[in-house]
């Protein structure tokens, strides 16, 4: 009977079938986060958590240094939190002298205090090349606001602003 089911291809695909469902029984279940990241010559957009079940598009204009995001609401169908920022300042960044930006996403496990906002478990990176420098930004998260449907309207938190590199020599 053993011969007849090793020339038989479909007993061993039953076979892989069954080891395959028991092996993912045996392993423990991860959730995957995947986020990303895209950019067209003045503008960017990248995604990150703010919690566990719900992330924000990050946007970021380079001719006016606006860092926006949005987060889509419980009901499908509208964005209910809106956060925005000017990274200028913060990154030594002379908008005239045509700013090269990078930006990415990361997960950062922030202090929680009590207070009612809480930061969101990820931070976008936003990183000048000419000047050298690099800051990071968090999204005062609501979870009981989102999860009532409220409008939720506040500036992303800077966490950190650093230097990266010496600042470039403008031609």
């Amino acid at each position: 009977m053993f011969r007849h089911a090793v020339k038989n291809p479909f007993a061993w695909l039953a076979i892989g079938l069954i080891g395959g469902v028991v092996l993912s029984g045996l392993l423990p279940r991860a959730p995957i986060h995947a986020v990303a990241t895209d950019r067209i010559d003045t503008f960017a957009i990248a995604t990150g958590p703010v919690d566990s079940e719900f992330e924000a598009v990050y946007f970021l204009d380079f001719l006016t240094g606006d860092l926006r995001a949005v987060v889509l609401g419980k009901d499908a169908g509208a964005f209910t939190a809106y956060f925005n920022y000017n990274v200028l300042q913060d990154l030594g960044v002379d908008p005239t002298k045509n700013p090269r930006f990078l930006m990415v996403t990361g997960m950062a496990a922030l202090r929680r205090g009590g207070a009612r906002m809480q930061p969101s478990i990820s931070v976008v990176y936003v990183a000048e090349v000419t000047t050298g420098n690099v800051a990071a930004y968090a999204i005062p998260w609501s979870r009981s606001m989102h999860a009532a449907n409220q409008p939720i309207m506040q500036p992303l938190v800077p966490v950190a602003v650093t230097r990266f590199r010496p600042a470039a020599a403008r031609e």
